[in-house]
């Protein structure tokens, strides 16, 4: 699936990709080489890197990112792993003492009976498709699709993934195919369909177009 590294793990496709990407589309030609020899790299497991998504939603990264540092500290995990017993194991009052909604409080309860119940098939993963991994996500509460392609991306590094729902791969495409005129969904997925086989490496790069730090 990919190489280790001192922080995580780097997909073994990538430098591949990225010859792919260069020979095939202008924009990439010029995007790959300015971002030098930056990866995507997934760290956490599969319930943290949910749990964290469900945390993160309709807030800002900074807020997240404190509001993850709460979270982990409350039920005694690590920043980068969490449990799903542990979750369960604390009553809603404390989890809501911990500045989370209610909404988010009951979706990451059923995340967490999700994944003690075996309901997501964590190890059959690798040999599921995208789409049947998604379809498996989004029946649990507070996972849409949009949060189920970034755990593609993210955290299976699946190659082939293009979250046409994501407002930045729009602007970004905009911006670099367009010169800054909106574009629909349709117009998103042709200039994409050049990406192919290696979608995902070409929204991270469209995403560090918009934004030069590590997309993580």
């Amino acid at each position: 699936m990919g190489r280790s590294s001192a922080t995580g793990v780097t997909p073994d496709y990538w430098d591949e990709a990225c010859r792919h990407l260069v020979k095939r589309d202008r924009v990439m030609k010029k995007l790959i080489p300015a971002f030098g020899e930056a990866r995507l790299q997934s760290r956490s497991d599969a319930f943290t890197t949910l749990a964290r998504s469900i945390i993160g939603q309709q807030i800002s990264v900074k807020t997240a990112q404190a509001a993850w540092g709460k979270f982990s500290a409350l039920i005694g995990g690590s920043a980068n792993r969490v449990q799903p017993a542990a979750v369960l194991a604390l009553p809603d009052g404390a989890l809501r003492a911990a500045g989370l909604s209610a909404r988010k409080v009951d979706y990451l309860c059923d995340l967490a009976q999700n994944f003690e119940a075996g309901k997501v098939h964590v190890r059959q993963w690798s040999q599921m498709d995208d789409e049947t991994i998604i379809d498996e996500l989004v029946a649990i509460r507070g996972i849409g699709r949009w949060t189920a392609e970034m755990f593609l991306i993210f955290h299976l590094m699946r190659p082939n993934v293009m979250p046409l729902d994501d407002p930045r791969l729009l602007k970004g495409i905009s911006e670099n195919y367009f010169s800054g005129e909106p574009v629909s969904r349709a117009e998103a997925r042709e200039v994409g369909d050049a990406w192919a086989p290696y979608r995902s490496v070409a929204t991270w790069y469209i995403w560090r177009s918009l934004d030069p730090l590590p997309v993580e």
